[in-house]
C-alpha cells in the first residue's frame, strides 16, 4: 500500500472523528425566571386595598338574568364586594377589595380608579400586615387609573416600571395581588396579546395575559421577567380562564405626575370622530393600503375644523407617527401637550397632503378622537355607541345594527338599574333609537325625576326592560 494512499485514509478518518466530536447545533430554550427571587423581592412593593362606602337606601331593579351575562365582571365586579347590612331598606357600608403597588419612598400608590372611586374610606394593607390609611390624590376615570397616598415615616420598598412598549407576545410575566381576599398572592404566565381592544374606553390598548387574575386582583402590578412593572391588572371576562387583561405601564406614566400635582388629567382635544378604514374603503377612496383613520365627522370650532380637516379624510400620520390602527389616533391625542401645532399626513382627492392642527385642552364630554360614533349621556350614566361588525364581533354578539351600551358610569342611576356594558339598546320610553340623533334627542327629554324606561337585550339574547329614574 503506498504512502500517499494511508495519508489520505489517515486524513479522512480524523475528519470523520473531528465531525462526530463536534457539538450539535441547537435552538437554545428560553429559561423561565427564576420566580422565587422575583416574588420575594417584589412582593413589599405589592399592597392590598381594602374601601368602605357608605350606601343610602335606594330601590334597586335587577333582572334574573343580569348576574349571567358574561361582560357583567368586566370592571365592576373584578375586585371583591361583600356587604356588611343585607337589608335593602337600611343603610349599609359596602367594602371592596383590590391591590395597589408602592411608587414612590414618599407612599404615592398605583391602583384602578374602580377599587377606590366613591369610597368614604381606604385602608392600605402593607406586606409586613401594617395597615394604613390612604388618601386619593387624584383619578383618571377615562383610564381607569387613581394615585393612593399614605404617610410613613420609613422609606417604603418601590416597584420600579418597566417599558411595555418593548413587551414581546410570549414573554414571561408575574402578577402579584389580592384575589378574593388572599393577600400576596403570586401567578405567573406569559403575555398573549399586545394592544387589545375590550370596548371599555377611548384609550383601550390592553396588554392580555394568562397569569392567573381574578377578582381583587383589580390595580395590582404586572411584572416582566426582570422585575418592572409593566402593567396594571385591570380587567377580566367573566367566564374566561386565562384571559387577563392589563393596562399598559408607558400609558400610566403619562398620567401618574398629573393626578399627583393637579388630582386630574388634561388631556389634548383635536375634534374628530373616525371610523376604521377597511380594505374596501380604502380602494373607493384611492388609496393602496388600509392603515389610517377616516374621518367620519368633526365637530364644529374644533381644532381639527380650524385647520380645515373634513370628512372623508384619511388621517396617515399624527406628530411623524403612522397611523396603522385607527385606535391609536387617540391615545396620541390624548398625550399631545395642549397648544402644541401637530403636523398631520392625511389623503385627500387622491393625494397626500400635510396639515398642520393646534391641539387644544379636552373638556369633559367632548371627544378628542373618537373610533366611530359615540355618546356619554351623564342623564341616563352610560356611554353608548353605535354598533359595527367589527365591534359586534369583539363582543361575541349576533346583532350588527343599533345602539350598545360601551360603558355603564360607577354608582349611577344605569349601574343601579341593572344596565351593563354589551347590553344593545331596542327602546327608550317607547321609541326605537337606532342612531345617535334619535338617541340623543330622547335622552334630552328626560328631566331630574323622571323615569326612562329601556328595552335592553342581553348578549345571551335575553330581552328586558328597565327602569332608570333620573337624579341629576
Amino acid at each position: 500500500m503506498s504512502t500517499s494512499f494511508v495519508s489520505i485514509v489517515r486524513c479522512l478518518v480524523i475528519g470523520m472523528i473531528a465531525i462526530l466530536a463536534a457539538p450539535v447545533m441547537s435552538i437554545a430554550k428560553p429559561v423561565s425566571p427564576d420566580f422565587v427571587e422575583l416574588a420575594k423581592r417584589l412582593k413589599p412593593t405589592v399592597v392590598n386595598i381594602r374601601t368602605t362606602k357608605n350606601i343610602k337606601p335606594r330601590q334597586r331593579a335587577r333582572h334574573p338574568q343580569f348576574q349571567q351575562n358574561p361582560f357583567n365582571n368586566f370592571f365592576d365586579d373584578f375586585f371583591g364586594r361583600y356587604s356588611d347590612e343585607a337589608p335593602q331598606q337600611r343603610p349599609r357600608r359596602e367594602q371592596a377589595l383590590g391591590t395597589g403597588f408602592i411608587i414612590s419612598s414618599e407612599g404615592y400608590i398605583l391602583t384602578n380608579n374602580h377599587v377606590v372611586n366613591g369610597a368614604d374610606e381606604v385602608l392600605v394593607k402593607l406586606s409586613d400586615g401594617r395597615e394604613i390609611k390612604g388618601e386619593i390624590k387624584g383619578s383618571d376615570e377615562k383610564l381607569d387609573l387613581a394615585l393612593v397616598k399614605i404617610s410613613e415615616k420609613e422609606k417604603l420598598p418601590v416597584a420600579e416600571l418597566g417599558d411595555s412598549d418593548s413587551l414581546e407576545v410570549g414573554e414571561w410575566v408575574m402578577a402579584i395581588g389580592n384575589p378574593f381576599g388572599l393577600a400576596q398572592t403570586v401567578t405567573a404566565g406569559i403575555v398573549s396579546a399586545k394592544g387589545r381592544v375590550i370596548g371599555s374606553g377611548p384609550y383601550d390598548d390592553y396588554i392580555q395575559t394568562d397569569a392567573s387574575i381574578n377578582p381583587g386582583n383589580s390595580g395590582g402590578p404586572l411584572f416582566s421577567a426582570d422585575g418592572k412593572v409593566i402593567g396594571i391588572n385591570t380587567a377580566i371576562i367573566a367566564g374566561g380562564q386565562g384571559i387577563g387583561f392589563a393596562i399598559p405601564i408607558n400609558m400610566a406614566k403619562d398620567v401618574v405626575a398629573q393626578l399627583r400635582d393637579k388630582g386630574k388629567v388634561t388631556r389634548g382635544y383635536l375634534g374628530i370622530r373616525f371610523q376604521p378604514l377597511t380594505a374596501d374603503l380604502a380602494k373607493s377612496f384611492g388609496l393602496d393600503t388600509d392603515k389610517g383613520a377616516l374621518i367620519a365627522s368633526v365637530e364644529k370650532d374644533a381644532p381639527a375644523e380650524k385647520a380645515g380637516l373634513k370628512a372623508g379624510d384619511i388621517i396617515l400620520e399624527y406628530d411623524g407617527k403612522p397611523i396603522t390602527e385607527g385606535n391609536e389616533l387617540p391615545r396620541y391625542v390624548a398625550v399631545t401637550p395642549i397648544d402644541k401645532k401637530v403636523k398631520l399626513v392625511i389623503f385627500r382627492d387622491g393625494k397626500r397632503q400635510e396639515v398642520t392642527v393646534v391641539i387644544s385642552r379636552l373638556k369633559d364630554g367632548a371627544a378628542q378622537a373618537s373610533a366611530g360614533s359615540v355618546n356619554e349621556s351623564e342623564t341616563i350614566g352610560i356611554v353608548v355607541q353605535e354598533l359595527t361588525k367589527e365591534l359586534a364581533s369583539r363582543l361575541g354578539i349576533r346583532d350588527t345594527k343599533g345602539l350598545i351600551v360601551s360603558e355603564v358610569k360607577p354608582g349611577s342611576a344605569a349601574e343601579e338599574a341593572g344596565i351593563t356594558a354589551g347590553d344593545v339598546i331596542i327602546e327608550v320610553n317607547g321609541q326605537r333609537p337606532d342612531t345617535l340623533e334619535k338617541y340623543n334627542a330622547a335622552a334630552a327629554r328626560l328631566k331630574k325625576g323622571d323615569v326612562a324606561r329601556l328595552l335592553l337585550k342581553r348578549p345571551d339574547g335575553a330581552i328586558y326592560y328597565v327602569a332608570v329614574k333620573i337624579d341629576q
